[in-house]
């Protein structure tokens, strides 16, 4: 019984436990669900600011689509709390590039400041 016991708090340990996305991941999710129109998890993965500006876009371009993204990494940097990931997608002909900023320990994708340059 005590075995018993010790293995049901093992699993509800570890299905409690929450694995931490890095940035790259957080870049695809926030390309992913911009163009597939899952605005709730585009949210999550967003600072507000960021958020609020995918959504001016998104209201501009075609419904959503169900085609893979094929999101490849081209380059990345990190400097503490900062991130920046350079990627291309089936969705655009030309590579795009994301800032991404770490909030309560969660990568988000976030506004590039005012003549602020990726690093590559």
């Amino acid at each position: 019984m005590k075995k018993m016991i010790l293995y049901l708090l093992i699993l509800l340990f570890m299905g409690c436990a929450q694995s931490q996305l890095s940035h790259t991941d957080t870049a695809r999710i926030v390309v992913e669900s911009f163009y597939k129109n899952d605005n709730s998890k585009l949210k999550k993965h967003t600072t507000d600011e960021s958020y609020a500006s995918f959504m001016s876009i998104q209201v501009l371009m075609a419904p959503g689509t169900d085609e893979a993204s094929n999101f490849k990494l081209i380059e990345e940097s990190i400097n503490g709390d900062t991130a920046w990931v350079r990627f291309s997608t089936s969705y655009a002909e030309k590579p795009e590039t994301f800032k991404l900023i770490k909030q309560n320990g969660k990568w988000k994708v976030a506004e590039k400041g005012l003549r602020e340059n990726a690093p590559f």
